[in-house]
């Protein structure tokens, strides 16, 4: 079992190795290719999933039937859709790996067997649901509030690996313009940065 997700618990709280032992035996460790599809709008979202290994999008379609994604999602960081999960609601969400990704999961079962024996395991999701919610709302400001180059910059300070790992569209979708609005601003930035 992987010491990085450990890890990432207990930045929030300490654990006896009976308890990490109880915690990972809980653990689903899957495995994912490339362009699968975890949830699609419309299902009932079955996991809080740490990303082990990979990269994965959160995206939903607009009234065009265009992709808009919300969220990109890297090595040690939790997916999920918290509301569906967390109602056992429909999802009005897709989530999808952009690379082969390792994911180890929890269901609803076994995280109430884990909130249940391990009580302070409630400060690690509120935690998690914090860290998510002022992600979402430092991007909506900026989506209001910037432009869209400031937006790109902003991006990368966030997600300083994506535009290396995923596809321009992709980065597009999630600042809401065009390919080749991205490809134009990274030209630009690669040649600023030659001339230092």
């Amino acid at each position: 079992m992987s010491e990085t997700i450990i890890g990432n618990v207990t930045r929030f709280i300490d654990l006896t190795p009976k308890e990490e032992q109880f915690f990972t035996d809980l653990l689903t460790l899957q495995t994912f290719p490339k362009k699968t599809v975890l949830l699609r709008e419309g299902e009932i979202c079955q996991f809080e999933g740490y990303i082990q290994k990979g990269c994965v999008r959160v995206y939903y379609l607009d009234d065009n039937g265009f992709e808009v994604t919300i969220l990109f999602a890297i090595e040690d960081w939790w997916i999920s859709d918290i509301a569906s999960f967390q109602d056992q609601k429909p999802s009005n969400l897709y989530i999808e790996t952009l690379e082969d990704s390792e994911i180890y999961m929890l269901n609803p079962a076994t995280k109430e067997k884990l909130l249940s024996e391990i009580p302070k395991f409630e400060r690690v999701f509120r935690m998690l649901v914090q860290r998510n919610l002022s992600t979402l709302q430092n991007r909506l400001v900026n989506t209001i509030s910037k432009s869209a180059s400031d937006r790109y910059l902003e991006f990368i300070k966030v997600y300083p690996s994506i535009p290396q790992r995923v596809a321009q569209y992709y980065i597009a979708s999630y600042l809401g313009v065009s390919k080749e609005f991205v490809s134009t601003i990274r030209k630009r930035l690669a040649s600023k940065q030659n001339k230092f």
